[in-house]
């Protein structure tokens, strides 16, 4: 901190100036991964490498000062007593994951699963199925393909090699695609997954017409369509009842036109 004062205040018409130092522990980390920044007035003068040992380094995009970065960063990392502390904080940014997430060993979040069709316009293999898992931890992660419930052979490998991704939440996501020939009637095509923190394989189907939650939806409809008809016939049926005879003619003030004549209330 003295070389950066010098260097400022040693310059002509020096005013004021603000130097901060910005540090933060990554908790999806947990290789002891951390950043560390000391700015000028808001710019970036010095960081910590992230790659290998941690060193201080000249921040990319200082700007005029960049130089000036380079000089701090070299007697930074000449003073031991900063070397400690960043070995310190490097030990803090290690023990911060276990206690933010609990045992990563025993830690277990089972995923979810959704298969979407999408049309590829080739007759020969009209639709693509993918098959979209999240939200899962630790990253192992088995998927294959089923027809009928039969196993299909995966031209790209064999199952259980999908893409995982990091979501940045410590939990991961994955999909998984099959190419499907002009299904047949009846085809029930099923993205089977395997993972750790699940019993049985997770098992989503797909078949050609409405999706499952839409077929239910459509019912649902159809069935309070006809139970409104129903309504509607049955009331109309009891108005009807309620109609007078013909031949009938209520005084006014009669409220009883549906009940028999008094000798006094019909003409």
């Amino acid at each position: 901190m003295l070389v950066l004062l010098v260097l400022v205040l040693g310059t002509p018409h020096a005013d004021t100036f603000v130097v901060q130092v910005a540090s933060e522990c990554p908790v999806v980390a947990t290789n002891g991964s951390f950043g560390l920044t000391l700015l000028f007035n808001k710019l970036p003068l010095v960081c910590v490498d992230p790659q290998g040992p941690p060193k201080f380094v000249p921040c990319a995009g200082g700007g005029p000062l960049e130089k000036v970065g380079a000089k701090l960063a070299d007697t930074l990392n000449g003073d031991p007593r900063w070397g400690e502390r960043l070995q310190k904080r490097g030990g803090v940014c290690t023990q911060l994951p276990p206690k933010v997430w609990g045992d990563t060993a025993l830690r277990r979040v089972p995923p979810k699963i959704r298969v979407v069709p999408s049309a590829t316009g080739n007759a020969r293999t009209p639709l693509v199925l993918t098959c979209h898992v999240w939200g899962f931890y630790p990253p192992e992660l088995n998927l294959a393909w089923l027809r009928n419930g039969l196993l299909l052979d995966d031209p790209q490998g064999p199952p259980g090699t999908p893409p995982i991704v990091p979501m940045g939440s410590w939990t991961y996501r994955s999909e998984g695609t099959l190419e499907v020939p002009p299904p047949e009637p009846g085809d029930t095509f099923t993205c089977s997954v395997q993972h750790p923190s699940l019993q049985q394989p997770l098992l989503e189907d797909w078949a050609p017409g409405l999706a499952p939650r839409l077929s239910l939806l459509v019912a649902l409809a159809t069935l309070a369509m006809i139970l409104g008809l129903f309504l509607f016939a049955f009331g109309f049926w009891r108005y009807q009842k309620k109609l007078p005879k013909p031949g009938y003619t209520p005084l006014p003030g009669d409220s009883s036109a549906g009940s028999p004549c008094a000798s006094h209330a019909c003409l």
